[in-house]
């Protein structure tokens, strides 16, 4: 009987393992990337139907060391985990937070690094929305991408505060043009932002409001997988392939 139970666990194992996505992928020479094109300086749609990005072109790395092409799935933050089981992407990228309920259906290569949620404002008005106090209150409008971890946020800790929902492109604009007074984003895209909208500051970017990370989401219960994408990653911040990307869309090594 333990002879046959092995039998079974050894077959099991080598099925899963023959179903890798990295055989999949040196097989089909495509890799499928979910991304959402509204996240610089990660993940950027342009208006000629082509991406750019921190992310973008880290994927074209990873599809590059297989000897594959890039196949580019549109999603959404709304929609993402859903899409990423669905469409059966290869992985998930583009400025992706890590969190406990993106873990409960995918798994996580090693973290790029921390990146906590701050306030993004007018510098006009950076002295009344230093603290969550500041703007938790109804009179305090914030506007946010619609689902994803920014959302979550202001759900969980700003629940006084007037919420507006919009697309993630327009909402830099519309702080500029006092539309809403608070967008809460990870430090990273506030830095970003504030170097193209001048009149809009990050408040206090190296002490942010909750801890945070970055990471590429991959299919779950994939290890070969993993291995590959995280010895990947390893190699590239061991040579300076990321620190080189990174400074073309952060301005500083990340």
């Amino acid at each position: 009987m333990k002879t046959l139970i092995l039998s079974v666990l050894l077959l099991t194992a080598g099925a899963a393992q023959a179903q890798s996505r990295l055989d999949d992928v040196r097989t089909s020479k495509a890799l499928k990337v979910c991304t959402t094109g509204d996240y610089k300086p990660y993940s950027f749609l342009r208006s000629d139907g082509h991406y750019e990005g921190l992310d973008i072109s880290m994927a074209q790395s990873l599809a590059d060391s297989l000897d594959a092409k890039v196949e580019w799935v549109p999603t959404t933050w709304k929609t993402l985990s859903e899409d990423f089981v669905a469409k059966r992407c290869d992985i998930a990228l583009g400025g992706v937070s890590v969190t406990l309920k993106r873990q409960q259906i995918a798994w996580f290569a090693q973290p790029l690094g921390v990146d906590g949620k701050i306030p993004l404002v007018r510098c006009a008005d950076k002295d009344r929305y230093q603290t969550l106090a500041h703007i938790n209150r109804p009179s305090v409008r914030v506007i946010e991408p619609a689902g994803g971890t920014n959302e979550a946020f202001v759900h969980a800790h700003l629940p006084q505060a007037t919420l507006q929902l919009a697309e993630n492109t327009g909402i830099f604009q519309q702080l500029v043009d006092k539309k809403a007074d608070v967008m809460i984003t990870d430090a990273s895209e506030a830095l970003f932002q504030q170097q193209h909208y001048p009149t809009l500051c990050a408040i206090n970017p190296d002490k942010p409001l909750q801890y945070g990370e970055k990471a590429y989401m991959i299919p779950r219960d994939d290890m070969s997988w993993k291995l590959y994408v995280d010895q990947w990653l390893h190699l590239s911040t061991a040579t300076g392939e990321y620190a080189q990307i990174a400074a073309q869309w952060l301005g500083a090594k990340k």
